[in-house]
């Protein structure tokens, strides 16, 4: 792409870089130079403009996006029209999006012409929401680089799981001192966390905070629904402990235990019968986000959750804390955890 300050007489067919305004003349970035401009220049007086001007084997800034950006759009995703060199990518659905940080990386790393940018992965969206754009930095750039990118996207795309509406068992375990009105904001507040994904609890279990009671609550709810969470009145605090043993009893496994996300570190996951298994930390009673959110949302997008996958939630997994704590975490009760 050639670019420059020309006399306007060798404007014609150039694109605007930069806008004009001036006595009622009115002319964009990105505008197409045609001879009727040439005549309003030449009457306000311009006798220079700065144009881009395409070259064999470049294409347009809007064409480059839109060529980038449907190359990396997968399921449940939209493509809107280019426009200054940007095409922005929407959900179709609610969901939750994934995007892999490589695919990403690997598309900015081509060159610095060429950007991709998305929400955080494994975000929950909403249906309309944009979750990624790609923007052409220069009006034109060589299809080279182009086609670079559609290679690099070959075989991973930008997609949005869609939400399952589960049947969701809540059980909670009860120790003296747990109030039952605690216990049913919980299910109030599960309840809001659901609702975005359509899922709902459609069996509520209240038993003691017994290894063997909880076996058997679990064991008898797993036919009816498709995901169990359960509340303890105390929080985890070993494998051995009551609630990880209640699931290794009645016939389920331990995936992972515990997280690298504060609030959320007491969070246990596993399966029973192919259905996913939550033993919710303490944080869960309250509404603000925690780690139990992003582990949760994907699930209910039926996406797997593995040990691998809560360990690499490390890094922006500090989602608050009180600078003027004087021990931070220190001294809170471990079911905040």
């Amino acid at each position: 792409m050639k670019f420059g300050k020309v006399a306007i007489d060798e404007a014609e067919g150039g694109i605007l870089v930069h806008s004009l305004r001036h006595d009622g003349l009115v002319l964009e970035k990105g505008d197409s130079i045609t001879r009727e401009h040439i005549h309003a220049l030449r009457q306000a007086d311009i006798s220079h403009v700065v144009i881009a001007r395409l070259e064999e084997g470049d294409i347009g800034e809007d064409e480059a996006a839109a060529q980038a950006a449907s190359a990396l759009s997968g399921d449940n995703i939209r493509v809107d029209e280019a426009f200054t060199g940007r095409a922005n990518l929407f959900a179709t659905c609610s969901g939750v999006l994934v995007a892999d940080t490589s695919l990403v990386d690997a598309i900015n790393a081509i060159d610095e012409q060429i950007t991709l940018a998305t929400l955080p992965p494994w975000r929950s969206v909403v249906e309309g929401e944009m979750v990624a754009t790609v923007k052409i930095i220069p009006f034109a750039l060589p299809r080279a680089l182009v086609a670079r990118a559609i290679d690099a996207a070959a075989g991973q795309y930008i997609r949005i799981a869609p939400y399952k509406a589960m049947r969701v068992a809540v059980l909670s375990t009860r120790l003296p001192g747990l109030k039952t009105s605690t216990i049913d904001k919980t299910l109030r507040v599960m309840a809001e966390r659901l609702a975005p994904a359509g899922a709902k609890i459609t069996l509520d279990r209240r038993i003691g905070h017994d290894a063997d009671e909880l076996a058997k609550a679990i064991a008898e709810a797993k036919n009816d629904v498709d995901m169990i969470v359960v509340f303890g009145a105390s929080a985890i605090t070993d494998r051995r402990d009551v609630i990880p043993a209640a699931l290794v009893a009645s016939g389920g496994r331990i995936e992972q235990f515990g997280m690298p996300v504060d609030p959320g570190n007491l969070l246990l996951i596993g399966e029973i019968d192919g259905k996913p298994f939550l033993g919710a930390p303490g944080c869960a009673r309250s509404p603000k986000e925690n780690g139990f959110d992003w582990v949760l949302h994907r699930m209910l997008a039926q996406l797997p959750v593995k040990k691998a996958d809560i360990r690499r939630m490390g890094a922006g997994g500090l989602l608050m804390e009180i600078i003027s704590r004087p021990q931070p975490r220190g001294g809170e009760a471990s079911q905040d955890e």
